[in-house]
């Protein structure tokens, strides 16, 4: 699908929700908006399938739990169908859902309170942010559901890689430290990178992606259980070692320090000049103290965050990798990197895992 470009036209948007309160209060919320129209509302997916295929909406926000057809079962087919892009709006109760939600192919997903309102402001103000997304989608995107690749290798029932062994006891420094910046469209790039490990990596990641608090901890689990590399959601001094993964937790930001040989984690509240959180910035510039043992990689999302840590990065002797506009479901965050002539190398998202792969 071709993402709608052209500013004098508003975004078309139908709006999937069981509750016909939080269906209005959706609506309510884009009446007066110029740039989107309400196109459709539907109260299940059998009726939001029909919608689809007859208007053909230019995003769709979704509600998982639905009645006769539920969120899962319409994600599948209108992604087989009708690519769209789709925002889950879903309950902080509903962490695990989002994220397979995520791999079926949605683009992000916003938290809601159990019922939308006036006094929803935070949670209405970013689903409009949201669907104002839309347009800096990139050209003829394809959910991620379509375009990502199947990684090598076997899996369980609960999606954790087969054979891979438990992480040694004693301490081992890694021989890389990969630095990932993320945003919108990101917690999918993560999982295909996360896929594409081995489980003789001697490197060790940190992933600063722009995420709400309560999510973080689950998604480091989905990144856990998808390769190799023990991931969890980072606490203050967590040991880095090889085979060793880190989300900085959201509403946190996250920091990379050297003591007596060993490298640790420091997290703790964000800082009046941050002016993204989590801050991946100020965990790349961190990062850069290990000079040429460090690889920051920028991945798609909104804005310019990571610029100045990749700055850092490169200025001591590290890689820099930006994700190409090719595969960038938002061009911004490596954009700039690019335009900012940082980059080391440009590359589609399934040459990043190739490279990290072969470290």
């Amino acid at each position: 699908m071709t993402p709608p470009t052209d500013p004098t036209k508003p975004i078309r948007l139908l709006v999937v929700d069981d509750s016909a309160y939080n269906r209005r209060s959706i609506a309510d919320l884009f009446a007066a908006h110029p740039a989107v129209e309400i196109v459709g509302k539907a109260a299940d997916g059998e009726e939001a399938l029909q919608l689809v295929m007859l208007l053909k909406p230019d995003v769709i926000t979704l509600d998982l739990e639905m009645p006769r057809m539920d969120g899962f079962t319409f994600l599948r087919i209108v992604m087989a169908k009708a690519p769209t892009p789709v925002i889950v709006v879903s309950s902080y109760a509903q962490r695990e859902n989002v994220f397979k939600a995520l791999e079926l192919g949605a683009l992000d997903f916003v938290p809601k309170p159990d019922r939308l309102g006036p006094d929803s402001t935070d949670a209405l103000s970013e689903i409009l942010q949201k669907v104002l997304l839309v347009r800096s989608l990139r050209p003829s995107y394809v959910p991620a559901a379509l375009a990502r690749r199947q990684t090598s290798g076997s899996f369980t029932a609960d999606g954790k890689a087969i054979g891979f062994d438990d992480p040694p006891t004693t301490y081992r420094p890694p021989k890389t430290l990969v630095a990932i910046a993320s945003s919108t469209g990101g917690p999918s790039a993560l999982l295909h990178l996360f896929g594409r490990l081995l489980p003789t990596t001697q490197a060790a990641f940190v992933v600063a992606q722009h995420m709400p608090d309560k999510f973080t901890r689950t998604f480091a689990e989905r990144l856990d259980k998808r390769g190799p590399v023990r991931t969890v959601e980072a606490t203050d001094g967590d040991l880095v070692g090889q085979g060793t993964g880190f989300v900085c937790p959201g509403r946190k930001c996250m920091e990379l320090v050297q003591q007596g040989g060993e490298l640790r984690l420091r997290v703790g509240s964000a800082a009046s000049t941050d002016r993204y959180v989590p801050s991946a910035d100020r965990l790349l510039r961190s990062a850069a103290a290990l000079g040429p043992r460090c690889v920051g990689i920028i991945l798609t999302g909104m804005g310019d965050d990571g610029v100045a840590g990749a700055r850092a990065i490169r200025d001591a002797g590290g890689i820099v990798i930006a994700e190409s506009q090719e595969t960038a479901v938002v061009n911004g965050m490596p954009g700039a990197a690019v335009r900012a002539g940082i980059t080391t190398e440009v590359l589609p998202l399934p040459a990043i895992g190739d490279y990290l792969a072969k470290l």
